[in-house]
């Protein structure tokens, strides 16, 4: 039983293939055409999803649509209808692409793939509840979900027991969660639905002085967690930006402009609205454990990506367990959609071994065979090593010790927004310019942002405050005190200044407030991965790296070796690695931009 699961249109466009209730693949378009949070049909998603599991089209049981469109289309036409004159812009400029495909998806997928049966559909937060539930290893568990909106819904919270789940309450439009964190992430001059983890980055570095201002002025607050905006402070349902004038008055001026400098105003703004946001999430966990008296909480949604927030959840709320969605976006919506049909609709049954979750690491997407590698590097003459599997490891971890960035792709691609080991960037976590290298030289991206620690699973508690496993990067830990060093007095110190002051013996993983976004490494998920931070430890003692996406600012995290090696080339990275092949860049031959490649790559 094949079953084909989209999400596409929003922002994050995907595809997911499950058979049997096995997800067999899923992958975002962005990463095959190279456009970051791609939103359009993820023909070549899809294509990849049934390379991967074998077959063709006409091999498809079922094709499922994370959402409804009708629905979504009632909801713009109404709140446009609630503003009206304003808005008429974005309207009209909405309308072709509603009355072209949004609205007609059953006929866009049957064009575009040549499907010709029907196409199910499923609601957006309904998917975002199967992707938390169904992959989960738990049995039974409550089910929250929050984001921007779905069709009406911004948060629902639910119960899944076995093949079921039941969507208790849901929150409506548009008193959203999401929406005011996104509103912020727009005034503080980043990209709304890209930039909010810049904005949660950017928090450790201001007070939340403007906590009571947002409390008392933009949003009500009820005790179970549900929240009214006073939409007189915002724009977004008028479409062309987020907020307005009056909004700019209660925080000293106009938004920040993209790419001008970040000021203490911003980094106050970023502190308070990550607070407000927590104690936020907080009310709703504890109302949902109220209601469902349950031990495990699974989350999906976008939301669920602010691992500041599920750490808090993990250490005050009263849940026992949590786990979270690795692909909690829009993107994960395609795989919630497909296995919503294997279980909700088809009445699977469903069975969870209670120590693993079923979701293999989140690493569903392409891999690349060493003679499909060895094949592109010859037929380009770039100079290569060989390596052998017992040296493999031994070799990267000295290249790392010694300093080097080394640009790192093994097996198969990470599914959601975060690189597990798969297609990462690594570093020395305990050199003190690590991070300011990286940032500046590779990632072209703000130097404020802190690099994830990957750790050895059975060391991280020696090295972090925490005792579960972390696999999908989703949750923070606090440094373990004894590894930290006091910093100077904040008072008139700008942020580029506090970041040169050491933070602990592993400072390029350790936030300003000595919190790390930690992964941790089992042999389980990734072997590869697990085995070459072994050899560092080895070799230095420590058994963390620094782990960052490989891609540079702006694009996608590289797929294919192509990929790889344009992003290392274009950039001040010292080594790549693709799959048993090593490369020293020093070695390479001068890098033309619109280079033309002699061989189209082939999945394996």
């Amino acid at each position: 039983m094949n079953i084909l699961g989209i999400s596409a249109f929003y922002h994050d466009s995907a595809a997911c293939l499950v058979r049997d209730g096995n997800i067999i693949a899923a992958a975002q378009e962005e990463r095959f055409t190279r456009k970051k949070h791609d939103p359009r049909f993820p023909i070549n998603a899809i294509n990849y999803c049934l390379q991967e599991a074998g077959i063709n089209v006409n091999q498809l049981n079922y094709v499922v649509y994370y959402d409804k469109p009708f629905l979504i289309f009632e909801r713009l036409l109404l709140s446009y209808l609630t503003v009206a004159p304003k808005g008429i812009r974005s309207w009209l400029e909405a309308m072709p692409l509603w009355l072209g495909k949004k609205l007609r998806v059953e006929k866009t997928v049957q064009k575009e793939l040549g499907y010709k049966g029907d196409v199910l559909f499923t609601e957006h937060h309904e998917a975002h509840a199967a992707s938390a539930f169904y992959p989960s290893p738990f049995d039974e568990a409550a089910i929250l979900t929050i984001d921007g909106v779905g069709e009406w819904a911004t948060a629902t919270y639910g119960l899944g027991k076995g093949k079921d789940i039941n969507i208790i309450k849901e929150l409506h439009f548009p008193d959203s969660l999401g929406l005011l964190y996104s509103a912020f992430t727009y005034f503080t001059g980043f990209k709304v639905n890209s930039g909010e983890y810049k904005l949660m980055g950017l928090a450790p570095y201001g007070e939340p002085c403007y906590k009571d201002i947002i409390l008392t002025k933009l949003v009500d607050v009820k005790d179970d967690g549900s929240i009214r905006l006073d939409l007189s402070y915002f724009d977004f349902l008028v479409g062309l930006r987020m907020t307005n004038r009056r909004f700019d008055k209660l925080f000293g001026g106009p938004p920040r402009k993209p790419e001008s400098p970040i000021t203490k105003r911003e980094a106050d703004i970023a502190a308070s609205i990550q607070v407000v946001t927590e104690e936020i999430i907080l009310k709703m966990v504890n109302h949902v454990f109220k209601e469902t008296k349950q031990k495990n909480l699974c989350m999906a949604g976008g939301v669920a990506l602010n691992c500041v927030a599920n750490s808090r959840i993990l250490r005050e709320g009263p849940f026992g367990n949590i786990w979270i969605q690795p692909a909690a976006g829009d993107a994960g919506g395609a795989l919630g959609a497909a296995l919503s049909v294997w279980y909700r609709y088809l009445d699977n049954n469903r069975h969870v071994s209670g120590n693993y979750d079923n979701q293999d690491g989140s690493y569903l997407g392409p891999s690349f065979s060493s003679e499909t590698v060895k094949i592109f590097l010859d037929s380009n003459q770039y100079p290569y090593r060989k390596l052998d599997m017992d040296e493999k490891h031994r070799i990267i971890a000295q290249q790392i010790a010694n300093g080097k960035v080394v640009g790192y792709m093994s097996g198969r691609m990470e599914f959601g927004p975060r690189a597990l080991g798969a297609r990462s960037i690594l570093g020395d976590p305990r050199r003190e310019d690590t991070q300011s290298i990286i940032n500046l030289k590779i990632k072209y991206r703000e130097s404020f942002r802190p690099f994830a620690p990957s750790v050895l699973e059975e060391k991280a508690s020696e090295y972090f405050d925490i005792d579960r496993p972390s696999p999908y990067m989703l949750l923070v830990a606090r440094v373990k005190e004894e590894r930290c060093i006091p910093q100077p007095s904040r008072n008139g110190m700008g942020i580029l200044e506090r970041l040169k002051f050491k933070r602990s013996d592993i400072p390029a993983v350790t936030h300003l407030d000595y919190s790390a976004r930690l992964q941790t490494v089992n042999q389980k998920y990734n072997s590869e991965y697990h085995a070459l931070i072994s050899e560092f430890e080895k070799l230095t003692g420590c058994a963390v790296i620094v782990n960052t996406s490989f891609n540079v600012r702006g694009e996608p995290i590289v797929c294919t070796p192509e990929d790889a090696y344009k992003c290392f080339m274009r950039t001040e990275m010292d080594v790549l690695v693709i799959q048993d092949f090593i490369l020293f860049k020093d070695q390479q031959p001068t890098w033309k931009e619109g280079k033309e490649w002699k061989n189209d790559l082939i999945l394996d």
